[in-house]
């Protein structure tokens, strides 16, 4: 069977489909919506800076808040000095379930600072920062990965022995190299390497766009959870089709627009009571361009939606579509 519990450290998730830490996206409504109509095992934060933390930057303290947020949570934290990755790891803690750190985000201006991904181009330097944050936290700790930083540099392998030794819980993969950035196909076969070289639950990641995919990634890799990015973006009911698919062989009815509308709408008020009208009528405008992809008209409700600027004007709009 795929579909299982899975335990990370000394926290059981209900199920091993988790949703990925995506910057500027799983914040705290995004995650509620996620949990409610897709009930992920785990549900990761965006990802905050150390040294931002270290700084207590009102912004970045923000997003760890977890407001009656249903548990557990992973939080993601991203650096590469080793005494702010301790600070921040210890701080971090009080708020989530389970504590990760980024070793994989290929974002210029994060690898520009020598963080992310450009730390797979310096093994001692991840030893000390995963050693670090082991020794500044009691949660269970995982460190996201990817297969390395360019085809020169595959180093997946060497650096999950490496996070083993200094005491990670688990780790999470992405099949691809920094230089890839989110081209081409995945590695698959590099994370079932991975999975072949340590003890520790690996959880895979990269190009799992459907229940199929989260089955075959399942079934020729030997993880043991799979983590699911951009396939959710506008479609939070995936984990459930997943879980759906794994557990009866056959795919779930498709979600009807009705349904679809009410989850926008709920996604909105989630947005408006976190971050008020002025955010909320901005933010929701990516979002609006993800539900609405492959529907009637989608272009055009995604024109209209990019110039709102109001509460009202969105639900007049959103109405008159659905």
């Amino acid at each position: 069977m795929y579909l299982k519990a899975l335990k990370i450290g000394n926290v059981e998730l209900e199920n091993n489909i988790i949703l990925a830490p995506m910057a500027g996206v799983t914040d705290l409504p995004f995650r509620k919506i996620c949990k409610k109509y897709g009930n992920p095992g785990l549900v990761c934060n965006e990802m905050v800076s150390s040294k931002a933390i270290c700084y207590q930057d009102e912004k970045t303290l923000k997003m760890i808040s977890s407001n009656d947020e249903k548990r557990p949570i992973s939080m993601q934290i991203f650096g590469s000095d080793t005494e702010s990755m301790g600070k921040a790891a210890k701080f971090v803690s009080e708020y989530c379930d389970i504590l990760d750190v980024n070793m994989g985000c290929p974002a210029p201006k994060v690898v520009k600072n020598g963080d992310g991904s450009k730390l797979l181009l310096n093994l001692e330097l991840v030893r000390k920062i995963v050693k670090t944050v082991r020794a500044n936290t009691t949660k269970p700790l995982t460190i996201k990965i990817r297969k390395g930083w360019d085809d020169n540099h595959i180093v997946a392998v060497e650096v999950a022995k490496i996070i083993e030794e200094e005491g990670a819980d688990a780790i999470v993969i992405h099949g691809r190299t920094r230089e890839e950035f989110y081209s081409g196909n995945a590695d698959w076969e590099i994370i079932k390497e991975v999975k072949n070289a340590v003890k520790i639950p690996v959880i895979g990641n990269g190009d799992i766009k459907s229940p199929e995919d989260a089955k075959k990634m399942l079934e020729t890799t030997g993880v043991d959870g799979i983590m699911i990015g951009r396939a959710s973006l506008g479609n939070p009911w995936i984990f459930k089709e997943v879980e759906y698919f794994l557990r009866n062989g056959e795919k779930m009815p498709e979600i009807s627009s009705s349904e679809k509308y009410k989850v926008i709408l709920e996604h909105f008020e989630t947005l408006l009571k976190e971050k008020g009208e002025y955010t909320a009528t901005r933010e929701i405008r990516k979002h609006i361009s993800w539900y609405v992809k492959g529907m009637e008209n989608a272009t055009a409700i995604r024109n209209r939606i990019n110039s709102v600027e109001s509460e009202e004007e969105f639900r007049e709009i959103l109405k008159e579509y659905f």
